[in-house]
């Protein structure tokens, strides 16, 4: 920056020189108007010059007398000559002494632009050596940069929204690992704990195998919905690359459809209410988030309830809105509840989050957000004042409509 400061000033000075020449010669080149006044003074009126005869010795003849052409011509290219050499002199002092000016300020603006660009930098190199120091294990460091409200100050503030959102991310992430090794290993321990009593058996029956075999494979069911719903969830959060035309509302209608035996079992009514609504993206994804939505809303619900399920296109986006009754939701549980492997314990006061067993896996909620996100939806949950959760999905709507 010193060098690009010196230069630039380097090449301005010289091209002002350059003007200044320029402009001081162009009005050295015309004839000052007292040389052209001496001459033409006591001219006669034909308009001939006339000038005084010339001394012994100067060089004209002796026949030159006052009106003579030759010593006029002799007297002019004298003056000529005198005012050239001044002309030279003067440029020669210019170009002199505006190069020792132009040399003097550039050595000048040099040690500025170093004491000014070492003043500018510092913030500069002090984010550098932070952020270089700081690893996946010190995301809890911040530059906390002081000073004026400038553009480095505005770098830095976004340095530290960087990295608090990375210390965020990295620390969900590693939240997420154990809930999903221990949920991971409860399946795998109960399986080992069944082979295990049946082999310890001495005299085992048919019917006593038969259970155990049976438990076995419950396990390994559960293993297989975590798996899936894990797949799911990472799936979603890797975002959607290709978007096809999905009508929201015949899709609701089909899982309806598909969640009218188990709402019937839990003595739970579904109640559709479809309009048009279309967006773009995962056909599979999105039908995974609708059925997750429904799952949880007939899951935490009480005998008798209902869940009230609508679609329609609302300010150029299309909506998705799943409303049950249930438990009372307190409000800062809502938040919580969208983790992953949390939810509310429906046989123990509302208030009371616990990881999930093998009545929920707790990945519901945030397979539905991980997908909405991944079709740049906004995600809405908000507690219901009687019971229960109300969730709203807006995607973005579709141009055209599906086949």
């Amino acid at each position: 920056m010193t060098a690009l400061y010196g230069g630039l000033f380097l090449v301005c000075g010289a091209a002002l020189l350059a003007i200044t020449y320029a402009l001081v010669a162009g009005a050295l080149e015309r004839p000052p108007a007292v040389v052209k006044r001496e001459v033409s003074a006591g001219a006669p009126t034909g308009g001939a010059p006339t000038v005084n005869a010339p001394a012994p010795g100067d060089g004209a003849g002796p026949n030159a007398g006052p009106g003579d052409p030759a010593a006029a011509d002799s007297l002019q290219q004298e003056v000529r000559r005198t005012v050239d050499h001044q002309k030279s002199a003067m440029l020669h002092t210019l170009i002199v002494q505006s190069g020792f000016a132009l040399g003097l300020m550039v050595v000048t603006s040099v040690l500025l632009g170093w004491v000014v660009a070492g003043r500018i930098l510092r913030p500069l190199r002090t984010i550098t050596s932070t952020v270089r120091d700081i690893s996946a294990t010190s995301l809890q460091r911040r530059l906390a940069l002081d000073g004026p409200r400038d553009e480095l100050r505005e770098l830095g503030d976004t340095f530290d929204a960087l990295l608090a959102r990375l210390e965020g991310s990295f620390q969900a992430q590693r939240q997420f690992v154990a809930n999903a090794s221990h949920e991971l290993r409860t399946p795998l321990a109960r399986q080992r704990a069944l082979g295990q009593v049946a082999l310890a058996d001495p005299e085992p029956s048919i019917a006593s195998l038969r259970t155990a075999h049976e438990r076995i494979l419950v396990a390994g069911e559960q293993q297989e919905r975590l798996i899936e719903a894990l797949l799911t969830l990472a799936r979603g959060q890797a975002g959607v690359d290709v978007r096809r035309p999905v009508d929201l509302a015949r899709l609701v209608a089909e899982s309806v459809v598909g969640c009218g035996t188990d709402a019937a079992a839990r003595l739970v009514t579904l109640r559709p209410s479809l309009d048009v609504a279309v967006t773009a993206g995962h056909r599979a994804l999105v039908e995974r988030l609708v059925a997750n939505l429904l799952d949880n809303a007939i899951r935490y619900n009480t005998p008798g309830g209902h869940v009230d399920i609508g679609t329609a296109t609302e300010n150029g986006r299309a909506v998705v809105t799943v409303a049950n009754t249930g438990p009372v939701v307190p409000a800062d549980a809502v938040e919580r509840i969208i983790r992953p492997f949390q939810r509310l314990d429906a046989t123990r006061p509302a208030r009371n989050v616990r990881t999930a067993d093998a009545a929920g896996l707790g990945l519901g909620l945030s397979i539905v957000a991980a997908i909405a996100s991944a079709h740049d939806a906004a995600f809405t949950a908000a507690a219901r004042p009687d019971g229960g959760l109300a969730v709203t999905i807006a995607f973005p709507a579709a141009a055209t409509k599906p086949p």
